[in-house]
């Protein structure tokens, strides 16, 4: 008999049998409140009826144009379409079907661009588990361990990470610039380095905004020595920070951008990216890919980024956003367990850790699964998994937010009485 791989494990033991809006329902047509959304990828809600109807009509008339055999014109309207919400000047794109190929892809690309070898990434961030996407991560061994040795050319810089330093906001960002700049000095030369990658929050890593200051300090050293930004908004963009894309909450401009998960709502789909001047410098044949940019994913895409201007989508994850934090807040104050609590928009961690500071991984795990028998469906993430990660789909409501805020609670105290 044929099964799974015993690799996968489920985060939940909910066996789905329907999605819609921000509930999922089992076989038994118990509703679960999925603060999940697929890992950000539900962003307009499961099964959102102009997502479907888009896919459902596309699937009737081409399902699959290879992109570099034939074109079609849901990829050439998504194309178009990404123009009003992409960064100025970020004017050409290229489709892939994951985060991990589209990082792969940038990848590639800066090494082309710039013919430099090196790209240095962030300490704790996640971009894939392809092998070259898994070189840049460090977010958990789990993602690199035994299949070493990894691809050349990466170094990593340290993330600014108030919380686990203990210390200000101001005082992370600038060590983490420091160490930055030593790193220039001594690892990866300005003149071997083709670019830094960075996640606006970072993911899989623990759920850490990057602090504007920050960014801004990133776009201004990749200025002054001719290196590239790429911005991995896989997770963070279209919509999920309550800006449009992560980075905007920093206010500057990444010469390539990733996106993949909520662009088309849970039809596989990824691109990045850059200006015109860049891409060009792409070298023949190093861009293509049997199934990207394919037709039904393009036609879902067009419909969620539809769904996300017209019914304010963005704005609502800012609005519940900012509601579920206070929320999580409250919870927090009333059990020490939960050290912090951070996020950006629709995109919140709570860190359990123990009476001197350190992860506690135990009281994480039995909070989360307290939350799902209680009905409401969570992620943990972080190195030590010790972060309960709550990102809903865009459109969640003020009246389910308060009811995951209820269920959470009930959750954290059934965690720390076991």
């Amino acid at each position: 008999m044929t099964e799974l791989s015993p690799a996968l494990k489920q985060a939940t033991p909910v066996l789905a049998a329907r999605g819609e809006g921000v509930y999922l329902y089992d076989e038994d047509d118990r509703r679960y409140l999925d603060f999940t959304a697929g890992i950000g990828v539900t962003s307009t809600g499961h099964c959102h009826p102009r997502v479907v109807e888009a896919a459902q009509r596309q699937v009737g008339t081409l399902i699959h144009g290879q992109y570099t055999t034939v074109m079609h014109k849901p990829l050439l309207q998504l194309t178009e379409r990404l123009g009003d919400v992409l960064p100025s000047g970020l004017d050409r794109v290229f489709y892939v079907n994951s985060g991990s190929e589209a990082v792969e892809a940038s990848v590639r690309l800066a090494r082309h661009a710039t013919g430099r070898p090196n790209i240095i990434a962030l300490e704790g961030g996640f971009h894939g588990r392809t092998m070259g996407a898994a070189a840049l991560t460090t977010s958990g061994v789990k993602v690199r361990a035994g299949i070493g040795p990894m691809m050349g050319g990466v170094v990593f810089t340290p993330f600014p990470e108030p919380y686990r330093w203990q210390c200000s906001t101001e005082q992370a960002v600038q060590r983490a610039l420091a160490e930055f700049d030593q790193l220039l000095l001594t690892q990866s030369s300005p003149r071997d380095t083709a670019a830094i990658i960075v996640e606006p929050v970072l993911g899989e890593g623990g759920y850490i905004p990057a602090p504007p200051q920050f960014l801004a300090g990133l776009r201004e050293r990749a200025d002054a020595h001719g290196f590239l930004l790429i911005v991995d908004e896989v997770q963070t963009g279209v919509g999920r920070t309550g800006r449009f894309w992560g980075h905007d909450h920093a206010g500057i401009r990444p010469d390539v951008l990733i996106t993949a998960k909520g662009l088309a709502s849970g039809f596989p789909l990824s691109a990045i990216a850059a200006s015109e001047e860049l891409m060009s410098k792409a070298w023949p044949g190093s861009q293509g890919g049997t199934y990207g940019g394919n037709a039904v994913a393009a036609a879902a895409a067009l419909a969620t980024l539809d769904v996300v201007e017209q019914e304010g989508l963005v704005a609502n994850a800012a609005e519940q956003g900012a509601r579920l934090a206070e929320g999580l807040r409250k919870v927090a104050a009333d059990h020490p367990v939960i050290g912090d609590v951070r996020g950006l928009g629709l995109m919140l961690g709570n860190e359990f850790t123990t009476p001197e500071g350190t992860p506690d991984a135990a009281t994480a795990a039995r909070a989360h699964a307290a939350a799902a028998e209680a009905g409401l469906l969570l992620l943990t993430c972080g190195p030590a998994g010790n972060v309960v990660r709550m990102i809903p789909p865009l459109i969640v409501t003020t009246e389910q937010v308060d009811a995951a805020i209820e269920l959470w609670a009930t959750a954290v105290r059934s965690a720390v009485a076991s």
